[in-house]
């Protein structure tokens, strides 16, 4: 096993850890909590073996391992950065509404 192999599975370990803290502390639901276990037990099977993203990669009628992992990993990122998007604006909206509610009782105040 390569060092960076076992660079992977400790992190892998590491993240698996602090999803469990995260779902302990009341931070993630079970479904989301199981979604990142999964992912992160599919980075560690990687880091392992790496031969299965060969397979993967020939299921789904693309050249390379490491190329089926870039595209997964560039749709994963965009979809979050997507997700990020809507709740920081959802989150926008909720604090403009909640400036004006205050601003307008202030004014009644006065």
């Amino acid at each position: 096993m390569y060092l960076f192999q076992i660079f992977i599975v400790l992190f892998a370990l590491f993240a698996l850890a602090r999803t469990w803290k995260q779902f302990r502390a009341g931070r993630l639901d079970r479904k989301k909590l199981a979604g990142w276990v999964l992912f992160w037990l599919i980075v560690g099977v990687v880091g392992v073996l790496p031969q299965t993203t060969e397979m993967a990669a020939r299921l789904v009628g693309v050249g390379r391992g490491v190329d089926l992992a870039i595209y997964v990993s560039l749709i994963a990122l965009f979809y979050l950065v997507f997700r990020l998007y809507v709740k920081i604006e959802d989150v926008e909206r909720d604090v403009t509404k909640l400036v004006r509610t205050i601003a307008l009782k202030d004014s009644e105040k006065e």
